[in-house]
């Protein structure tokens, strides 16, 4: 099973409890992230969801992409898709989530897991945008 650690859920809607209140629960966020990374066979392994405030994403976005702002969603993978074999645990890797800055968080979760394993809205035909819409609908429904 993939194990998903998640930081900071709770005070994450930047303090407000309008904000905290479309919040997944931390049982959906891991039902959200588990079948993003079942989309690329991926059901072994270890990935961290944290849920940032606008000043730590941007400064991950500004360090690691050059950007200086912030963003909804950002992706760290460590080992990627590929098989490692039966003995190596694998470190998916990490997603950081701003809430204020998401039009959608359950969105932003499994945009950001799709990344983990492989997949690239930029470099693809619209596969992973059109995955992302029907795991959401699968599992929200």
């Amino acid at each position: 099973m993939v194990e998903v650690e998640i930081v900071g859920l709770r005070g994450a809607g930047a303090g407000t409890s309008a904000n905290d209140a479309r919040l997944p629960s931390r049982k959906e966020v891991r039902r959200l992230a588990r079948s993003a990374a079942a989309c690329a066979r991926v059901s072994e392994g270890h990935l961290a969801i944290e849920f940032a405030d606008e000043r730590r994403i941007a400064q991950l976005n500004r360090e690691h992409r050059g950007r200086d702002m912030g963003t909804d969603v950002l992706s760290f993978p460590v080992d990627g898709a590929e098989p490692l074999g039966e003995s190596l645990p694998r470190e998916i890797g990490d997603v950081v989530i701003c809430a204020s800055l998401c039009g959608d968080v359950r969105e932003a979760i499994v945009h950001g897991v799709l990344h983990l394993v492989g997949y690239d809205h930029e470099a693809d035909e619209g596969e992973m945008l059109a995955l992302q819409r029907s795991i959401l609908k699968e599992v929200t429904s």
